[in-house]
């Protein structure tokens, strides 16, 4: 898949992958790969900024197969920022498949 394709919804993905549940990084990094290739080295940046930007809060819990992980919490700013960006997927999304059928005329006619 295009990088710039990656990098322009890889954001998106982890504000919703983390809406339902807590995540962390590698947890992150695992169910994303299951759908495009990334790399790990991709989602740990991206989290440290949205962190910052208030999006995440982190705590640290106890795992059973090693150290302890670093999980990422969805604030309200980062639940807000979050139905804005899917907002703004959606209508992207639809008038690109607009513009796919009408260019290769699957258009309704």
């Amino acid at each position: 898949m295009n990088v710039q394709f990656k990098k322009g919804v890889l954001e998106l993905c982890v504000l919703v992958l983390t809406a339902k549940q807590d995540r962390y990084g590698y947890e992150l990094v695992a169910s994303i790969s299951e759908k495009f290739h990334i790399s790990e080295g991709t989602v740990y940046p991206l989290l440290r900024r949205l962190t910052q930007e208030g999006f995440f809060t982190t705590y640290l819990a106890e795992s059973q197969e090693g150290p302890p992980r670093k999980y990422y919490q969805l604030t309200s700013r980062g639940r807000h920022y979050m139905n804005d960006l899917v907002l703004e997927w959606r209508i992207f999304n639809r008038g690109v498949n607009e513009i796919i059928e009408e260019g290769l005329g699957y258009d309704k006619a």
